[in-house]
């Protein structure tokens, strides 16, 4: 492996975010804070818990610089804001004293929001998935009233063939490993192919994005979606299949509950269960490339020191092969489908 700790003392643009930037960046976007800063997990952006002089604390996010255009994130905050003019539960920008939802202090923009609390929904709940099916209808028939200009689209077979690429010019999969890494990407790539195929033509929409139950907050039988950071276009299973979980009839029988609250609301197309492995192909690859673009910011050797181990690489591998098996199993069956 040619990647050590030589990257993790390198400059990056957050280590100019300190605490009185922070303050500063709030101070000029109009809030009165009290001084008072509690930094937040999060790893692709910078978020803390900021205290006023009045009233409870906000939560601010500094987006990672370079990842997203200007217009981009104001896409994020445009259908975040309309999902909440529809009613849908959703923690949305606070528009700041300012007068907008975005600010900039320096070369960073960031936004702020309201404090909310609660836990992830327990989606083994028939009950749960029905609600959530309810408000992921009503969801995207919002989201399907006009399309993205400034965010990406999903793009299975071309993300999967990008994010491998990257890794391999980066040298991070060992060299022992890179005979059974190099067979089996193209097999990966055929099976999801045929899965695609299967799946036919499927309309594409404005979604979430990584709408997993770490995203959804619980309080008092009250459902919140948070953090439309990665919401992008793509097809509608896309916003359900990270909410599933164990054996394929388990799957199946959760995926039917989604879709009998979400067809209250929205026509489905149960052609794109289809697509759920090779989504879930694109997830896994993707995510490994992530750790490798965002191996220059000292938090991430900090935090996933394992990334850079041999091991790791050795897992993925067995990973991938067990995905290749399911993209090659029949897909999962909802209720009363064969």
């Amino acid at each position: 492996m040619i990647h050590d700790s030589a990257t993790a003392t390198s400059a990056h643009p957050y280590d100019a975010l300190k605490p009185d930037t922070i303050l500063d960046a709030m101070e000029e976007a109009g809030f009165a804070v009290s001084g008072r800063l509690f930094a937040l997990n999060s790893y692709e952006n910078r978020v803390y818990q900021v205290g006023l002089d009045e009233g409870a604390p906000v939560i601010a996010k500094f987006y990672r610089p370079g990842r997203w255009t200007e217009a981009a994130i104001r896409e994020e905050h445009a259908i975040t804001l309309e999902f909440l003019e529809a009613d849908i539960p959703v923690v949305a920008p606070l528009v700041m004293p300012s007068g907008d939802t975005l600010g900039q202090h320096g070369e960073f923009l960031f936004a702020v929001f309201p404090q909310r609390g609660g836990q992830a929904p327990d989606v083994s709940v028939t009950d749960t998935l029905y609600r959530l099916g309810q408000w992921l209808g009503q969801m995207h028939n919002v989201g399907a009233r006009q399309p993205f200009k400034h965010r990406p689209e999903i793009s299975l077979i071309d993300g999967i063939e990008r994010h491998n690429q990257l890794l391999l010019d980066g040298g991070w999969i060992p060299d022992d490993l890179r005979p059974a890494w190099d067979s089996l990407i193209p097999d990966l790539i055929r099976a999801c192919g045929a899965r695609i195929d299967e799946a036919g033509p499927v309309d594409t929409l404005r979604l979430h994005g990584d709408c997993h139950a770490g995203n959804i907050l619980c309080r008092e039988e009250q459902m919140l979606f948070v953090d439309l950071d990665d919401c992008r276009t793509g097809p509608a299973i896309q916003d359900m299949w990270l909410l599933l979980n164990g054996e394929d009839t388990e799957r199946g029988a959760q995926l039917g509950e989604l879709l009998e609250g979400y067809e209250m609301f929205r026509d489905f197309n149960r052609r794109e269960r289809h697509l759920i492995e090779p989504l879930r192909c694109y997830r896994q690859i993707s995510h490994c490339a992530w750790l490798a673009k965002r191996w220059d910011d000292p938090a991430f050797p900090r935090f996933f020191p394992w990334f850079g181990q041999p091991r790791f690489w050795s897992d993925q591998v067995l990973s991938l092969r067990e995905q290749l098996a399911a993209l090659q199993s029949p897909s999962i069956s909802l209720p009363g489908q064969y």
